[in-house]
């Protein structure tokens, strides 16, 4: 991937404004006798201050524009070896603006393969789109591992997710000749700990989340762009995830951000009921060494992270354990829990898809009791995978209309298209679903990444009349 122009790869970085492209502007700053990087930025007053860290970094250019702005987008891809699309409009943003979340990270996706498939030779430039955990949704334990290839499930009212599966829908299928997905995990960045919207009570303290640092991270996206990434890596879709030492429980993760702030007991903090017992996303991934395996980029360890969260975090964080929990509980955490989007305003209100998508029923939330009956959860550690509804051993290469017949089949479905070709997983075929939805998509698209239909995927209240006739989808329905 070396650039024919100098010695130098060129890369193109969308989203390096953000706390995993800042990241990553540091880890290329480091790599100057070898890589070039042009960030692409919007001409914002918060997007100049972000980059003004950044002023010495001879290794730097900043390309001004707007991602959905297609003339832009296709200024700064004319001359780049490597596109690493970090750039989205994620939650809690994306719950707040829905049809923002969908315009940029949609319409950007489709920008950048657009542009590249206007070169030249489009084959001479490599694109790395990058998905979300939020793709797969709630999958509390027992359901608590994944691979790439499980259902696409996105929780209820979770826009960003589902922004997510349409652009990744777009990079699979687009016919270019070289690109890789990477679906992001949740990463522990120093900005983390101050982050105070209702989104926090969304999250189940019995769910789990496999997290990844930001300075992983960002090695990760520069390891991309030097010569030697194997060819293997091209066309794949990959789980980013820091690995065992990273794969926690939500209440590990509080309790742990809770001790390091000096925190003797976060259950002062709160409510029990205050936080979701469903809905949301996290899992820990059974595949997510292999990306490891392919782009060594793992060298952080969860308490060292922590601690410099916790360093780099204002004096206020770094002291709330001297805070008397009652204020914080009153002050702080109980009017999040009573804004809009959080769970005790949907109680407050009434709303009863709200409550259904936190709770389950109202019934349900006033049987979660107090913290006397609380215990500590204990998923098991030992991987559980999921039936993707074809013969897994069987190596790509040797697909065929039976194996697509019989994934279609899992999924209460049919494959429609008639002249299929053995062994061409890129080429798009006809599906059908349980509900009479035609849809394109290529083998790939299906039975690797776990896509289905793309009407049924945003129908979300009705995932579970949908897994009455989908064996694949059941599997995670009640997660």
């Amino acid at each position: 991937m070396i650039d024919v122009r100098g010695a130098r790869t060129r890369v193109l970085l969308t989203g390096a404004t953000g706390n995993w492209g800042r990241a990553a502007l540091r880890e290329f700053a480091q790599r100057a006798d070898r890589m070039s990087v042009v960030a692409f930025a919007m001409p914002t007053e918060r997007d100049r201050e972000a980059l003004a860290e950044f002023d010495g970094m001879k290794n730097l250019e900043v390309a001004w524009g707007d991602l959905t702005d297609p003339v832009a987008v296709a200024a700064a891809v004319r001359d780049v070896d490597i596109v690493l699309h970090v750039g989205a409009v994620v939650s809690p943003l994306a719950d707040v603006r829905p049809e923002l979340a969908h315009r940029v990270n949609v319409g950007s996706m489709r920008n950048i393969i657009d542009a590249v498939k206007a070169l030249p030779d489009p084959g001479a430039v490599a694109v790395v789109g990058v998905g979300t955990v939020a793709q797969t949704g709630n999958r509390n334990p027992p359901h608590h591992w994944g691979r790439v290839g499980d259902p696409i499930r996105v929780s209820h009212f979770e826009e960003y997710g589902q922004s997510k599966v349409i652009a990744e829908r777009l990079l699979v299928d687009s016919g270019l000749p070289k690109w890789a997905q990477l679906r992001q995990t949740g990463i522990l960045h120093s900005g983390m700990l101050e982050i105070r919207d209702p989104i926090m009570t969304h999250s189940p303290f019995g769910g789990v989340m496999e997290w990844v640092s930001a300075e992983d991270s960002a090695r990760l996206l520069a390891n991309l762009c030097e010569r030697d990434v194997p060819d293997e890596l091209w066309g794949g879709i990959y789980d980013i995830g820091g690995g065992d030492g990273w794969r926690l429980t939500n209440w590990q993760l509080q309790t742990a951000i809770g001790g390091a702030m000096g925190v003797r007991d976060i259950r002062r903090w709160y409510d029990r009921n205050w936080f979701a017992t469903r809905n949301f996303h996290g899992q820990w991934y059974a595949d997510s060494d292999r990306l490891e395996e392919l782009v060594p980029y793992r060298q952080d360890a969860f308490d060292a992270a922590l601690g410099r969260a916790i360093d780099a975090a204002p004096p206020s964080v770094r002291s709330a354990g001297r805070v008397p929990p009652s204020i914080v509980k009153h002050l702080v955490i109980k009017p999040l829990a009573k804004k809009r989007r959080g769970t005790m305003h949907a109680i407050a209100r009434g709303d009863e898809a709200e409550i259904a998508a936190h709770f389950g029923s109202l019934e349900e939330w006033r049987a979660i009791g107090d913290w006397s009956t609380f215990e500590v959860p204990e998923p098991s550690r030992e991987p559980r995978l999921l039936d993707h509804g074809y013969d897994e051993s069987k190596p790509p290469t040797e697909w065929s209309a039976l194996d697509y017949l019989e994934a279609a089949a899992h999924r209460g479905g049919r494959l429609t298209s008639t002249d299929v070709v053995r062994g061409d997983i890129a080429t798009p075929l006809e599906w059908e679903c349980a509900d009479g939805h035609r849809f394109i998509a290529s083998p790939r698209l299906v039975l690797t990444a776990g896509h289905w239909c793309p009407v049924c995927v945003t129908d979300v209240p009705r995932c579970a009349r949908q897994a009455e006739t989908n064996a694949f989808l059941r599997q995670v329905v009640d997660a």
